[in-house]
């Protein structure tokens, strides 16, 4: 009977212990995670990159408006606090737009100077130097994955693609259109995600050539951001786009999925907005899903239009709807690009808020 008892016992204790982590993991929200002191005011970011709970480097550029056009900034998240990092030879005045590292020790960042011109820099793991950027590219954004490094930029306004080459970057043929982001899974398969005259486009490297596809073929849609977790499943996000309306008229977000036969679009519960990143899970899979600007219908409601979810979980069946926190003084995200923590569940969101007196201030958000 006394064994019975203690069983019994037991497995009521197990119970309650799963029930609360249950409802500790319901309960998990973002929080808002203060940006160095350092950092003056009219400040934004524009991308992050991640390597451990206590490894994080995240890209923009501060003092914009009031010691116009602004200085490019570099943080650096060491566990417990963001750190603003000194630039040494860095004296020109900018933004810092991308960032990605193939490791600790070699981290890339991307920017524009004033004057309309690229800059690289490189990170060798104890101090940041800039970097001879390839001749006459402007650059909008870095990508690394399978031991790749990739450059996205143009050259009088045509697209351009760069890929890694031992010391040097050697040009990629790039597909028809745009192209806003990549995912590198090997030097001959990557996964480009843009537009076309046509809607919004999908383009597979083999190695040899791009295969694309229009996976949105509505005026104005596009797609910026793409993430290939397996042959058979690809997830790509951007905007639907519009025809007519008013200025100022809200755009639907545009999600949609490759299943290795067909591209098909995924119902979101939010009804406008601008999906800005998809992130990985610790497995690899979808995690995470950024909404900018996000709103709902509100039927028979005043006003028509309510905020809707900023960050959507996805569980590989169904969404979750996340909100960002409030911030005295600060209003609503205008991006979210998410950067997770490998191995964990922790995600970064970083970008800039509506601030005080139709100013911006920089915003960075963590999960986890």
């Amino acid at each position: 009977m006394a064994r019975r008892l203690l069983v019994a016992a037991l497995a009521v204790a197990m119970t309650v212990i799963t029930l609360m982590t249950t409802a500790a993991a319901d309960t998990q929200a973002w929080e808002h995670v203060p940006v160095p002191a350092q950092v003056r005011p009219q400040a934004g970011l524009n991308e992050a990159v991640a390597f451990s709970p206590d490894r994080a480097w995240a890209v923009g550029e501060d003092a914009v408006g009031r010691q116009a056009p602004g200085f490019p900034l570099v943080l650096r998240w060491n566990g417990t606090a963001w750190q603003r990092q000194a630039l040494p030879g860095v004296s020109w005045q900018g933004r810092l737009l991308s960032i990605a590292a193939t490791s600790s020790t070699s981290v890339w960042a991307v920017g524009r100077d004033t004057a309309g011109g690229a800059r690289l820099l490189r990170y060798d793991g104890s101090t940041w130097s800039e970097s001879r950027p390839p001749h006459g590219v402007l650059l909008t954004k870095v990508v690394v994955g399978g031991g790749e490094t990739w450059l996205i930029g143009s050259r009088d306004g045509a697209q351009v693609l760069l890929r890694r080459d031992g010391r040097a970057w050697r040009e990629v043929p790039a597909p028809p259109g745009s192209v806003y982001g990549l995912h590198i899974l090997a030097p001959d398969d990557v996964w480009a995600a843009g537009d076309t005259a046509s809607g919004a486009a999908v383009s597979h490297w083999n190695g040899q050539e791009w295969q694309q596809t229009i996976v949105y073929g509505f005026p104005r849609s596009a797609v910026g951001s793409i993430l290939a977790v397996s042959p058979t499943e690809v997830w790509a996000g951007g905007t639907a786009g519009f025809v007519g309306g008013p200025p100022g008229r809200p755009i639907p977000p545009l999600l949609v999925r490759f299943d290795g036969q067909t591209w098909s679009r995924v119902t979101l519960p939010t009804d406008f907005g601008s999906i800005d990143s998809l992130a990985p899970s610790a497995s690899g899979g979808l995690g995470w899903i950024s909404v900018a600007r996000s709103q709902k219908w509100n039927p028979g409601g005043t006003p028509p239009l309510i905020p809707g979810p900023d960050f959507l979980s996805w569980n590989g069946q169904t969404f979750t709807e996340h909100s960002e926190p409030a911030v005295p003084g600060e209003g609503e995200s205008w991006t979210l690009r998410l950067a997770p923590v490998p191995g964990t569940s922790t995600v970064w969101s970083v970008g800039r808020a509506d601030g005080p007196e139709s100013t911006f201030a920089p915003r960075i958000l963590r999960f986890g």
